[in-house]
């Protein structure tokens, strides 16, 4: 069954009931199902990729689904990102046209139904397009089938247990795909998805406030997130949410430390559960039990935190060098426009198709991996991937840089970008970190931006002649 197949059995089943909770807002099933049936007639059939200027709302809901129903492709783009990157973006994944979510016809009337038969579309047609850093400097699209999100959300649904009366909180940017993982069990489960502006104030009473108010039973975190939320738990003695059952943290290593804290709350009736995916491999494809009635070793027990085991739906290798490749049906297509990339990541092994991950693990003898770190540079800033020679490439491009070399420094519990800039003779060292955040700031989104910006006279070199990275990391962190 295709994911909008599943949305709309959903729907059939479930017309009453609340399909998304939007500040209080309940849209029904059955309203949800007219929208989108309304967005697939606006669009046409077979609309190819469809551009999405996404915002916080059920809008955005409607359109990626409605886009599915009419057959197309979803790619989210930023309105808040820089107006070159946005078009960069749109022109990468070869989009026809744009949607904007504020045209969803919520009350369409006429002749739509709200179940009537869906087109057949090929499996491996793409069911959208996302975009992760690399060293070029241009945004590089991941084409992602609709088998491979399909088989993904079906596995998600049974890790998560997710039921007709669970609440999930929608909290993930809808620009990335840690947001399909709240977005997709949900809606084709019959549950409800609470979209509360609340929720992202920054405020963790608020946030609490808003989990315990909304009866929320699931909540998907940034794992710097967590670590915060952790800490202000500890320290401020706030008691979780009652209806609470699930978190699901991933996007980075998890803290040794912040897990022993949360062991130590009132949290033994709580699942925690760490995960971990690329976005060439759909979402989630390793996930293990920290903590609760469903983990299996104790918490105090991990010097380092482990990523979990595969689920059913991947196929996993290990090479010699500890570098974890996936295959199996959640694989992408590759990158659009960009075959030597494509072939670079995906191989062959054996007659069949691999992703190689560039992270290293290490599995214990009942098969758990832990992350072991990079085998390239690449990290994570707040769960999103981050190639630094990007940053790196659009930094050089500024006339007062001579040199210019960016790292991940870990601050506190989480990573964050930092660079170090030789300038030119004719540069104002005093006035060039604000000139570079302003450059930056018209070129790239937030998270490409460094956290600090260090005007040196040279670049640090090891004995070698080679950058000095692991200098620069413990200079800053």
């Amino acid at each position: 069954m295709s994911l909008i197949e599943a949305f709309l059995a959903a729907a059939e089943t479930y017309p009453q009931r609340t399909a998304i909770d939007h500040n209080g807002r309940s849209i029904r099933y059955a309203e949800l199902a007219q929208a989108v049936w309304a967005v697939a007639d606006l669009l046409g059939p077979s609309p190819g990729t469809v551009g999405v200027p996404v915002t916080y709302s059920p809008g955005t809901i409607a359109t990626m689904l409605g886009i599915w129903a009419a057959g197309g492709a979803y790619c989210p783009v930023d309105p808040a990102f820089p107006a070159q990157r946005q078009q960069a973006m749109l022109t990468a994944a070869g989009c026809r046209t744009v949607f904007d979510p504020a045209d969803v016809p919520w009350h369409a009337t006429g002749s739509r139904a709200p179940h009537r038969p869906l087109a057949a579309v090929d499996a491996e047609r793409p069911a959208y397009i996302l975009f992760t850093s690399g060293s070029t400097g241009q945004p590089k699209p991941v084409v992602t089938p609709r088998r491979a999100i399909a088989t993904t959300v079906g596995s998600l649904r049974d890790l998560f247990d997710i039921a007709a009366d669970d609440r999930v909180l929608q909290f993930a940017s809808l620009n990335w795909d840690t947001c399909f993982e709240e977005i997709l069990p949900t809606l084709t489960a019959g549950a409800c998805l609470v979209m509360n502006d609340e929720a992202h104030t920054g405020s963790f009473v608020r946030f609490l406030r808003l989990v315990e108010r909304q009866a929320v039973t699931v909540l998907d975190l940034p794992t710097a997130f967590w670590h915060e939320l952790v800490h202000y738990l500890v320290e401020d003695r706030f008691a979780l949410p009652a209806d609470l059952r699930l978190v699901i943290i991933g996007g980075e290593a998890a803290s040794p430390a912040r897990l022993s804290d949360w062991a130590a709350l009132d949290t033994a009736h709580l699942r925690l559960l760490n995960t971990y995916g690329c976005t060439e491999t759909t979402l989630i494809t390793h996930a293990g039990d920290l903590c609760g009635p469903q983990a299996k070793n104790q918490p105090d027990t991990f010097t380092q935190v482990p990523i979990g085991w595969p689920l059913p739906h991947v196929l996993q290798h290990v090479s010699e060098q500890g570098e974890l490749t996936i295959g199996g049906p959640c694989l992408a297509l590759g990158y659009r426009g960009l075959p030597e990339a494509t072939e670079q990541r995906f191989t062959t092994v054996g007659g069949v198709r691999f992703f190689r991950t560039g992270d290293r693990v290490e599995a214990a003898p009942d098969g758990m991996l832990t992350h072991c770190g990079r085998l390239d540079s690449e990290i994570k800033i707040r769960g999103i991937r981050v190639n630094p020679a990007e940053v790196e490439v659009h930094l050089a491009a500024h006339p007062s840089v001579a040199a210019v070399v960016v790292a991940g420094v870990t601050v506190a519990d989480h990573v964050a970008l930092a660079a170090f800039v030789v300038p030119r003779p004719h540069a104002d060292p005093a006035a060039l970190d604000a000139e570079l955040r302003a450059f930056l700031d018209s070129r790239v989104p937030r998270h490409l931006v460094p956290s600090r910006i260090s005007i040196v006279g040279e670049l640090p070199h090891t004995a070698t002649g080679k950058i000095d990275r692991e200098f620069m990391r413990r200079h800053l962190s």
